[in-house]
């Protein structure tokens, strides 16, 4: 992330969630305090959770590591998760410590403005606790926080993306790094909305290197390519300042998403009967 956009989180203001307003910690002698760079929240965000995980004098010490999970939820829905092993093994955590450390979430666009029953905000509910990761009868789950949060549509003048062309239906599957995505095809166009000032553009998905060795991804603002680039483990996350003379004099502007190689897996992951050409995995577009 660029000295601009740190400076801009930093600047944000702090939204704490304590266990003052969670059920009882289920974990004895262990708190745990969330809190994000901005505030208020909304949807279609990035964003950073910082994690203080405070241990008091009657902690139970666990006697092997856990992982922590980390589940959004709308409604009945999981919007979102993070689960993850913490920064410091919760075997070597002791009475009297702070493990504190800080982790990037990804909102998705999730609020319906156009809905009757829209009342301005959508309540995000957030659950995290522990679980062992070879329990698979879900026994050793230990909740420490649970808690709503106040979500809100994106500030009045956030460009619109809309995707046009070249683009496959949202996936979701909570156990890869993604998480939710949608595959391109050799080509995926968006159209949008032209801010007529400096907006930040962030793009985040993954390659199939398994299949297609040094893929490349081309990033374009209309006819202008903004950025070209490999990866060496699959995952990208790339962070852009788009001047607004790039964007155009239109009211609207494409941001084109392109490959060097895609691959189709009915013919190059047998026994695999999907068709379709595939190229980049597209996680998380934001555009303000």
């Amino acid at each position: 992330m660029n000295k601009r956009i740190v400076a801009a989180v930093a600047l944000a203001a702090v939204l704490l969630i304590s266990l003052s307003c969670s059920r009882p910690n289920q974990v004895q002698g262990l708190e745990l305090k969330v809190k994000f760079s901005e505030s208020p929240l909304s949807d279609n965000l990035f964003v950073d959770m910082t994690y203080e995980w405070q241990t008091g004098a009657d902690m139970t010490k666990m006697d092997k590591d856990h992982n922590v999970y980390v589940h959004f939820w709308h409604k009945d829905n999981m919007l979102f998760q993070d689960d993850h092993l913490p920064a410091v093994p919760t075997s070597q955590w002791a009475p009297g410590q702070v493990h504190t450390y800080t982790r990037r979430i990804y909102i998705p666009a999730f609020i319906d403005e156009f809905d009757p029953r829209f009342t301005g905000s959508e309540d995000m509910r957030l659950s995290v606790g522990f679980y062992s990761p070879l329990d698979r009868t879900g026994k050793t789950k230990a909740e420490v926080l649970k808690t709503a949060i106040k979500v809100f549509p994106p500030p009045p003048g956030t460009p619109e993306i809309i995707y046009e062309s070249g683009w496959y239906d949202l996936e979701i599957n909570p156990e890869t790094i993604l998480k939710q995505w949608r595959w391109t095809t050799k080509e995926a166009r968006c159209v949008v909305d032209n801010p007529r000032r400096e907006a930040m553009l962030v793009v985040r998905g993954g390659m199939n290197l398994d299949l297609l060795r040094e893929q490349k991804a081309i990033i374009k603002i209309n006819d202008r390519v903004l950025d070209e680039f490999s990866t060496p483990d699959g995952i990208f996350e790339k962070f852009y300042t788009v001047p607004k003379e790039i964007m155009g004099d239109r009211d609207e502007f494409y941001l084109i998403i392109t490959t060097d190689k895609t691959f189709v897996p009915s013919r190059d992951v047998p026994p695999s009967k999907d068709e379709r050409e595939l190229g980049l995995q597209i996680s998380f577009l934001y555009f303000r």
